[in-house]
């Protein structure tokens, strides 16, 4: 299994590799681990994976007056990039609840720009539930 991933914050990094870990002790299943980040070399991607992406937006309320992607586009770029998006088996998103409509919502575009499922949330750094929750997701999306 592969994960895509930009992590700004550090919590989308730290919450990855729990996940890979955790999918490995119970479900006996390397995970691979790929940050994109401003400075990444754009590779063509050949087989499937996931995204998770965290929410930076910038001004706005999300829902009807502006909702600016910010500081995640190069994941978006990625994405685009020789049609990688393809081969992504959904996205996951990730961000504080406290943001209303925002919560999620980079994510949430991403799925509906690149046609492909928005799978799970989380909030912040997220918790054993989420893990539990979101690998259990994963590993039936890869089924």
């Amino acid at each position: 299994m592969k994960i895509l991933y930009i992590s700004i914050s550090g919590n989308t990094r730290s919450f990855v590799q729990r996940l890979a870990a955790y999918i490995q002790n119970q479900y006996e299943v390397t995970v691979e681990l790929k940050e994109i980040h401003e400075n990444s070399v754009f590779e063509d991607e050949h087989d499937s994976f996931f995204t998770f992406v965290p929410t930076y937006l910038d001004g706005g309320n999300g829902v009807d007056n502006g909702d600016t992607e910010i500081l995640t586009e190069t994941m978006r770029e990625y994405l685009e990039f020789h049609d990688n998006y393809r081969y992504c088996l959904g996205v996951i998103g990730s961000g504080n609840k406290n943001f209303n409509h925002q919560y999620c919502l980079t994510a949430k575009q991403y799925a509906e720009k690149f046609q492909f499922p928005f799978l799970a949330d989380y909030e912040l750094r997220g918790t054993q539930e989420d893990l539990e929750r979101i690998s259990a997701v994963l590993i039936q999306a890869v089924k």
